[in-house]
């Protein structure tokens, strides 16, 4: 049975701090012993000028080992298996995500009023995951899996935060769900490729959407 995952964070009361929303990898510990270190960043490192050649549809555990020069079961115990790969091959793309919306300036930072944050959060975002969508998309072999791992709990995290502060109508955990649904890789991918929308008229479907929740664009 795997672990609960922690609650949402919730507003301050009277008289407590500020609630702390920190950086998360997409899908590591926090920390790890310099040699494990040392080890995951070897490998990342051979993955990646794989990735670079290859691209995501063609990256192998083998190849991974070969180019690193270790066992193929030294890359199976670091990353479990390829979905496990790709998506620490994401962690760096992440962090540079996660500093811009928790610690950037306005309008992604915390500068900025809660409406104006959401509104500027799901066109970064959806920008963000269409720069790496091949990567995104080639980790995603276990629909669960995404929901699970530390930068979407992140995520959800704050945009639900983000929700209550601005004074959203009704659950702000739902409606964070709903938000994040819509600009989801697989989704905006077959809406861009398939379907011939714009990135524009997706942003503007967020806007909308954050309209419609009682949470109208900043003039």
């Amino acid at each position: 049975m795997t672990a609960p995952l922690p609650p949402l964070p919730r507003p301050p009361g009277p008289g407590e701090a500020r609630t702390d929303i920190t950086l998360a990898t997409v899908g590591e510990p926090a920390a790890l012993r310099a040699d494990a270190a040392r080890n995951r960043a070897l490998l990342l490192d051979a993955a990646s000028r794989l990735l670079a050649g290859c691209g995501p549809a063609n990256l192998t555990m083998e190849a991974v080992a070969t180019a690193a020069g270790v066992g193929k079961g030294t890359v199976f115990r670091r990353f479990k298996d390829r979905a496990g790969l790709l998506i620490a091959l994401l962690d760096h793309r992440e962090a540079l995500l996660q500093a811009a919306f928790l610690s950037g300036p306005p309008p992604l930072g915390p500068d900025a009023p809660a409406a104006e944050r959401l509104h500027a959060f799901g066109p970064a975002l959806m920008r963000h995951e269409r720069d790496h969508h091949e990567l995104i998309l080639a980790s995603r072999n276990d629909p669960l899996r995404a929901y699970a791992v530390p930068a979407q709990r992140l995520r959800l995290s704050h945009v639900t935060l983000l929700l209550r502060q601005a004074g959203a109508a009704g659950d702000p955990e739902l409606l964070g769900h709903t938000l994040l649904g819509s600009i989801d890789t697989p989704l905006v991918h077959h809406l861009t490729c398939e379907r011939g929308r714009t990135i524009d008229q997706l942003e503007q479907g967020w806007h909308e959407l954050l309209s419609r929740y009682g949470v109208p664009r900043c003039a």
